[in-house]
């Protein structure tokens, strides 16, 4: 029995370490294995998205003329300033849990309570912003018209050369408009939400101010959407088949649809990981409070899930990049 003991103990030292391999403990391995994975995931999002930005390079959204909006601040054009918000947000919670992490290793309850406090309030808010994000990216501002092609017609004001919203000039036909429930509506099915005019409204409207021209989403040659003239501008509007509000799968006035697509799925996804960050924060934080990594002798929890968090830092520092500087 001695000599049995003997040569398991001696083969778990040559197996690779015992219960801490590389120096590191189960639990943070499989934590490294799963960044990696996914990490390999976000990569092949990226990729893609550069490869089909790089194919319609001249009908690719422009983000500081999409991303504008800013909490209280309405009708005042503020490109990029909230998202940069958001990403030090996200970035300063990073620094909040590097600090619980240092307080962990010496054991000092109070500050891992308060530095957990804080990432969990700066991921809440980077939550909520992305939410907040997204509806407006949803509802739209100024509305454009679609043609049979997928071109996206945005409206100019060529006195002031700034963007003119369909809702302001377009002028009102007395219709009778009604959506189709699923009870009434064509092979059973519910019509989607009807836009705030329609298309004979905005042309009308068009039509009457002379200072309107039509935007296409075509770049020119210094990176700028092109604006027809006042003639060319009525020719394109007879292309049109419909009024476009905002931005979902399918349609989207900003411009090439597959900028909304990978929008919503890849800033969803990372949404995603930063709830379930702060959801995993809120029940370690609560585990620290009641003292269980202080009756267990160490606060490894709260490193496994700070190597969590800095990893979805990390992801956005990417997106950031290529959505909404590059």
């Amino acid at each position: 029995m001695e000599v049995t003991a003997n040569t398991a103990a001696e083969n778990e030292e040559l197996w690779g370490g015992g219960n801490r391999p590389l120096k590191a403990s189960y639990g943070k391995l499989m934590m490294w294995f799963f960044i990696v994975s996914d990490a390999l995931t976000f990569t092949g999002f990226l990729v893609s998205y550069s490869f089909s930005r790089f194919k319609n390079i001249n009908s690719w959204p422009i983000a500081d003329e999409v991303f504008t909006h800013f909490p209280f601040l309405h009708g005042i054009d503020a490109p990029m300033y909230y998202v940069a918000l958001m990403t030090f947000i996200l970035i300063f919670s990073s620094v909040t849990m590097v600090l619980a992490v240092d307080a962990g290793h010496h054991m000092q309850k109070s500050k891992v309570t308060f530095y957990m406090l804080l990432t969990i309030i700066g991921g809440a808010i980077f939550v909520g912003s992305q939410a907040w994000e997204w509806k407006n990216f949803i509802k739209g501002e100024y509305g454009a018209l679609e043609t049979r092609g997928g071109q996206i017609l945005q409206f100019v004001d060529a006195s002031s050369g700034k963007r003119a919203a369909i809702q302001e000039f377009a002028i009102g036909i007395e219709t009778d408009r009604s959506t189709h429930q699923s009870s009434n509506g064509i092979w059973y099915s519910s019509e989607k939400a009807l836009p705030t005019v329609t298309l004979e409204e905005v042309k009308k409207g068009f039509i009457a101010d002379e200072n309107l021209v039509i935007r296409t989403q075509q770049l020119n040659e210094k990176g700028q959407k092109t604006v027809l003239s006042r003639a060319a501008s009525m020719g394109k509007l007879n292309e049109a088949i419909g009024v476009v509000e905002g931005a979902n799968l399918i349609h989207n006035e900003y411009g090439n649809r597959l900028f909304a697509d990978f929008f919503f799925f890849i800033t969803g996804f990372h949404g995603f990981h930063v709830f379930s960050g702060v959801v995993i924060n809120i029940i370690i934080f609560f585990n620290v409070i009641l003292g269980t990594y202080e009756r267990r002798g160490h606060y490894e929890m709260v490193e496994k899930v700070g190597l969590y968090w800095h990893f979805v830092d990390l992801v956005w520092v990417f997106v950031f990049t290529f959505f909404y500087l590059v």
